[in-house]
């Protein structure tokens, strides 16, 4: 579990390996993410946007922008909480996730929300000791 709170809203995030849709073989690995945002704060917030930068182990990044998250732009009262699924493939066994959610505030001011870098192992990764 990683997680990470700026300004009074705290974005957890719990990585999976999905086993079922990944093929290792062809060089493509699928993982799910179960994101939870909190609001810890006094004052009501809408996620308006994210941007996602997704690495693979070859350095190689892919970086993702747009409207609200699985199709939502959703309002968070104080103590209120959102959480959804989704998921993004690699074709390397292992990788990392890092971005923000853009908030607004009723009042119009904008501003970002950290999620926090998480990594996406997979078994199929190989190790190595040095």
């Amino acid at each position: 579990m990683y997680k990470k709170t700026t300004r009074n809203i705290t974005v957890v995030v719990e990585p999976q390996f999905l086993e079922d849709q990944s093929h290792p073989s062809d060089g493509h690995f699928v993982w799910a993410y179960h994101i939870r945002i909190a609001n810890e704060g006094g004052e009501t917030v809408q996620l308006r946007n994210r941007h996602w930068r997704i690495t693979d182990a070859r350095g190689r990044v892919h970086e993702v922008r747009g409207p609200g998250v699985v199709g939502e732009q959703p309002v968070l009262e104080p103590g209120g909480s959102f959480e959804y699924t989704s998921g993004t493939p690699l074709a390397t066994p292992t990788g990392f996730m890092t971005g923000s959610y853009e908030m607004e505030t009723p009042g119009g001011e904008t501003f970002a929300v950290e999620v926090p870098t998480f990594s996406l192992d997979s078994p199929h990764q190989r190790r190595q000791i040095n």
